[in-house]
């Protein structure tokens, strides 16, 4: 995992319902920061599974009640968009234990068919958060911040703008791989971002 981390707005918000739900998905477009998020948090106190490798999603989808009799909770599930069919399973495991909270982190990309398995298998049991490329504010490390709205009126808002920086990170984007490295081609990245979404997501 990259050394580099940027932290994010959604982390309060993260732990508290991991500490409140059996489950906790973590869905957003790819490149996000899911998987990084997931095991800066989590990563010392949870096992982590990855469903992209071919070996690991062809037990899951053959063999699923072996599989999570192999990987038992506390337990990092990612991609799960690759084996949709196991959120019914994982809603057997929940149920043996329904109070114990943090059981299963799951991070998928967002589609309609793993929306459906999940609010057909893990309605009551589960959080669903959706983690956006980086904020400006995450960029510049203030993403612990709170907004100028939730303020007291005492607290002067010293934010200033520069709108040349503000212009250029728009056209950068705000994916954490290019807000890292900012010297990287935008141009080539997006391109091979695209790329990978006709090729694997859409199709």
């Amino acid at each position: 995992m990259n050394s580099t981390y940027i932290p994010r707005s959604i982390e309060p918000v993260l732990k508290r319902v991991v500490s409140e739900f059996p489950a906790t998905v973590l869905t957003g477009p790819r490149q996000s920061g899911k998987t990084t998020l997931l095991r800066k948090l989590f990563g010392e106190r949870y096992q982590y599974v990855s469903l992209d490798l071919p070996d690991v999603r062809s037990l899951a989808l053959n063999d699923p009640r072996s599989f999570l009799e192999r990987y038992s909770p506390p337990v990092i599930f990612d991609e799960v968009q690759h084996a949709p069919e196991l959120l019914s399973y994982i809603k057997v495991r929940i149920d043996e234990n329904r109070l114990q909270c943090g059981q299963y982190l799951l991070s998928a990309l967002q589609n309609l068919l793993l929306s459906k398995k999940i609010t057909e298998s893990l309605v009551g049991r589960t959080s669903v958060l959706r983690l956006f490329p980086l904020s400006r504010r995450e960029v510049e490390g203030q993403g612990h911040l709170l907004f100028p709205w939730e303020r007291s009126n005492q607290i002067a808002c010293a934010e200033k703008y520069v709108f040349d920086n503000l212009w250029k990170q728009i056209l950068l984007g705000s994916y954490p791989e290019l807000a890292i490295h900012p010297r990287r081609n935008a141009r080539d990245w997006y391109g091979a971002y695209i790329q990978t979404y006709l090729e694997r997501d859409l199709r």
